[in-house]
């Protein structure tokens, strides 16, 4: 009957009505800011990545209970990077066919500003704890921006069930799955993870931004570069490949049995899964970022997502069109499928790289959403239950090595979609607020220009 249950609510919040609300408050969201995500293109593009190659303070922290924006951005990206840029792009292309790939970036388009408009709001609202850390996220502008207390807590109940679930367990299984082709056992890699869990997390946010600035940018750059190198040694089918996905994202009907239908919907779900724009959690950590404007950090949410799926999903997707595996084996799925194109160039060193990149990946995101579950928490609980919750964290990542998972998948899934519905109501209530941060912006960036 709870299983039965489970299924409905889940089909709902990663049905297609409830995809078309995550993107119906995209393009509510781009629309009123005059689709900034594209055509301020020049302005957040330099007041992030360009600010940091300058040195600017993107890279710096105050003394004062935060981290900087360059932190706040990797530590984001570890809990959105990870297996579902690997292995959810590969489920992707095998149930949406090749026409997914568009459709995901149409996602990830509009949830730009999803995603910036939560890290404006999350900045705007945020507090001090009674430890003097700065604090945020949808919890914080749900409850004081709307006045919706009760609502505020159900979010954070959420928050805390994805967290130990979606954010913990099932990324400490994938751990051992990767370890398993080591020959490393689940309970020796549960041993491993629990002591790491504790010793990342127990440094806190400021330890885990340490740990994700190493951490995200070598791994991304190593899974890149070998992605490349396949799409490289079959260049000749990468135009092909280009040209199959416009074809079938808007072929109402593909020879191949997938079209435009199944494209939308794999294609949005999976973008929307992996950048978690609509969610609200990436806002959590940004809000303790350390910026002057609400909208400075909002900017950096837009390149979180232009690189999480508009970048790595896409680059993932060419490499697997590109190497011609599907259409030898169309039977193969996940992480058999992403073994098989990077096999079919390195050889079995391929599929052990794989299984490198998936450990870490993993890992970082399971680090990152401790800090998203150890925040609702404290919403919850009050500051003091923040070391209960990371024991709690740390044998729940020995429980995922250990445990055959099914259950867990389907219910975290179900809590991690629910997570959206306060949120973007909150985001819908609250838009005007958060749009006129980014007109102020605009302003600002004008003045700065033509004045200083």
């Amino acid at each position: 009957m709870f299983s039965q249950i489970n299924s409905a609510i889940s089909s709902f919040v990663w049905g297609p009505p409830m995809l078309a609300v995550f993107l119906g408050t995209g393009l509510f969201l781009s629309a009123k800011t005059g689709f900034f995500q594209i055509f301020g293109f020049k302005t957040w593009f330099g007041e992030t990545i360009f600010a940091a190659f300058r040195g600017r303070k993107a890279g710096k922290k105050a003394n004062d209970g935060s981290i900087s924006q360059l932190g706040a951005l990797f530590s984001a990206l570890a809990a959105c990077l990870g297996t579902g840029n690997i292995v959810g792009v590969a489920t992707a292309l095998f149930s949406g066919g090749p026409g997914a790939v568009l459709w995901m970036c149409v996602s990830a388009l509009l949830g730009m500003m999803t995603c910036c408009c939560e890290n404006i709001l999350g900045i705007k609202y945020r507090v001090r704890d009674s430890l003097g850390r700065l604090v945020g996220g949808p919890m914080y502008y749900i409850e004081r921006g709307l006045g919706m207390g009760g609502l505020a807590k159900v979010y954070a109940l959420l928050l805390v069930g994805a967290s130990l679930g979606m954010g913990n367990m099932t990324q400490a299984n994938s751990v051992a799955q990767g370890a398993a082709g080591f020959g490393i056992s689940g309970t020796v890699c549960g041993i491993f993870l629990f002591a790491a869990v504790v010793i990342s997390v127990s440094g806190g946010l400021e330890r885990i931004s340490r740990l994700s600035q190493a951490l995200i940018p070598a791994l991304s750059a190593a899974f890149v570069l070998a992605c490349f190198a396949v799409i490289l040694t079959n260049i000749e089918n990468l135009v092909p490949s280009i040209k199959l996905v416009f074809k079938e994202a808007f072929t109402l009907k593909a020879v191949s049995g997938f079209g435009m239908a199944k494209a939308a919907r794999y294609g949005i779900s999976r973008g929307v899964f992996s950048n978690e724009a609509g969610l609200g959690s990436s806002a959590i950590i940004h809000s303790s970022a350390n910026c002057e404007k609400p909208a400075e950090q909002g900017m950096w949410g837009i390149l979180e997502v232009f690189i999480d799926t508009v970048f790595m999903c896409t680059v993932t997707a060419a490499a697997i069109l590109s190497s011609g595996v599907m259409g030898k084996n169309p039977s193969l799925n996940g992480v058999e499928l992403c073994s098989a194109v990077f096999e079919s160039v390195f050889g079995r060193a391929g599929a052990y790289f794989l299984d490198i990149c998936i450990c870490l990946f993993a890992f970082a995101t399971l680090i990152a959403w401790s800090y998203y579950g150890k925040t609702g928490a404290e919403y919850l609980f009050g500051t003091g239950s923040g070391k209960i919750y990371n024991l709690i964290y740390a044998v729940c990542a020995f429980a995922g090595c250990m445990l055959k998972l099914e259950s867990v998948w389907s219910i975290s899934d179900t809590l991690n979609g629910l997570m959206a519905v306060p949120n973007i109501f909150a985001l819908i209530l609250l838009s005007k607020e958060a749009t006129e941060e980014i007109k102020n912006q605009k302003k600002y960036t004008i003045f700065k220009k033509t004045v200083l």
